[in-house]
């Protein structure tokens, strides 16, 4: 699975007007309602089991990356939003950087392969320097997609 079979230009957003993690969640959460990827009265569910994933510990993995997920029982595919912060918040990451890039994802409950490998993917992608310095530089949604397109 990569990323660019689950996200698309409305599901990118590269200038997230946020003050800490939980309002970046909440702005990607609200993307996921409006470009109809969750349903708006499961936003609250979701928002739940991401924030409740979020505080058990940080998915701040270090190198200005966070990626906070959680596994719902109300979607039937995985999916995904990726917006840019900055400068950056508070994530509590593993490096004590703030968050400049985040990605949250949702997988169906169950799915624990599918989450695993979406993550390990992400993760992976993300650790290039290089990658995170195109997405970083990148002007527009679309060539951010175009960016996570030349990695599948």
């Amino acid at each position: 699975m990569n990323l660019t079979e689950i996200l698309s230009v409305e599901q990118i957003v590269p200038r997230l007007a946020a003050a800490d993690r939980w309002a970046v969640i909440d702005q990607l959460i609200d993307v996921l309602v409006r470009t109809h990827k969750i349903r708006a009265e499961d936003r609250e569910t979701v928002r739940k089991a991401v924030k409740d994933r979020e505080t058990s510990k940080s998915t701040g993995i270090g190198y200005g990356i966070g990626l906070p997920h959680a596994s719902v029982g109300c979607i039937q595919d995985v999916v995904a939003v990726f917006g840019r912060v900055a400068p950056g918040v508070d994530f509590q990451a593993l490096d004590n950087q703030p968050v400049t890039l985040c990605l949250l994802f949702l997988t169906p409950q169950g799915q624990f392969q599918k989450h695993l490998l979406l993550l390990s993917t992400v993760a992976r992608f993300l650790s290039n320097k290089e990658n995170r310095q195109k997405l970083e530089a990148a002007p527009s949604a679309e060539e951010i997609l175009a960016i996570f397109r030349s990695a599948a």
